[in-house]
């Protein structure tokens, strides 16, 4: 009886160092991804009253937990009656990864002047902000929702091959690490400068170490996010170029012999560049449709 105990637990053990190992490497593949829901979530997050910043992100935190709830038991259910359909999913997410990256990269050349500025929350009336509060909460939670399939499905296609306990296990450390951690940085940031500011009163306009530190933290909040949004970017092209060279031999093929990161950038950037103009044409065509139904 002693022997079968101590052996269940020998079992337990070993399934949660296979659970961890993959969960590691799961972590690592779905890092790209990470960085971009990171990036959106501090710009969707920041721009409100400072008081509204932590209650808006428990919002976008709790739309995340929810997205991920609706979205595991679908991709287990695939991997265990249709695993065939993982790998097209991922080409699909890759082709949107892709072009979103492109599109950031072509709005930046092209129509950086045109782009409109921040909006001033201390301007609008009370139904004005809860409106844009609303808006820009629904807004992160659907972006949360594609990136949160994507980092299922990446997730999900690494332990594809291994059996569904520990498919299940692996992916939903993933899922719950990936809304943990995101939106536990996110807080830090989007604090950052009020932890700045209240440095800097704190020492009552004397100069001191203090106050240098929360004038640093006021300075480099702005930058952290600007850098954020350009990595994000790059991890978009890369992952979604990524998914393409392991998951068509052709492309894969093409760019072996370079290395790795340079191969799944170009493979990236071909995509979204293919897809940019494809995507920008269904949306003018599905403009046009929406305002001759309204005319």
């Amino acid at each position: 009886m002693a022997s079968g105990f101590f052996a269940l637990f020998d079992d337990i053990a070993v399934l949660m160092d296979d659970v961890a190992t993959m969960s590691k490497l799961a972590t690592k593949k779905t890092a790209g991804i990470l960085a971009d829901d990171l990036a959106v979530n501090a710009e969707k997050a920041s721009g409100f009253v400072s008081s509204r910043e932590l209650p808006v992100l428990w919002k976008i935190t709790k739309g995340s937990f929810l997205n991920k709830l609706i979205i595991l038991p679908i991709a287990f259910l695939l991997s265990a009656y249709l695993p065939v359909a993982i790998a097209p999913i991922l080409l699909i997410g890759g082709a949107y990864l892709a072009y979103e990256g492109a599109e950031k990269i072509y709005e930046y050349l092209f129509h950086r002047k045109h782009t409109k500025g921040s909006v001033n929350v201390t301007n609008m009336t009370e139904a004005e902000a809860v409106a844009y509060e609303k808006k820009k909460i629904k807004s992160a939670i659907l972006v949360d929702f594609i990136l949160s399939v994507e980092i299922i499905m990446i997730a999900l296609g690494t332990v594809v091959d291994e059996p569904l306990n520990i498919q299940i296990a692996v992916v939903s450390v993933v899922a719950l690490l990936a809304t943990v951690g995101v939106y536990g940085l996110v807080a830090l940031l989007v604090r950052m400068d009020d932890l700045g500011y209240k440095l800097i009163a704190a020492n009552e306009g004397k100069a001191s170490i203090a106050k240098s530190i929360g004038t640093g933290l006021v300075k480099t909040l702005p930058w952290i996010i600007k850098s954020l949004s350009v990595i994000g970017t790059l991890a978009m092209i890369l992952v979604g170029g990524g998914i393409f060279v392991h998951n068509i031999h052709f492309i894969h093929d093409l760019v072996h012999s370079l290395p790795t990161i340079l191969g799944e950038f170009i493979a990236g950037l071909a995509v979204g560049v293919i897809s940019l103009p494809i995507v920008n044409l269904f949306k003018n065509a599905l403009g046009k449709k929406k305002i001759a139904e309204k005319a």
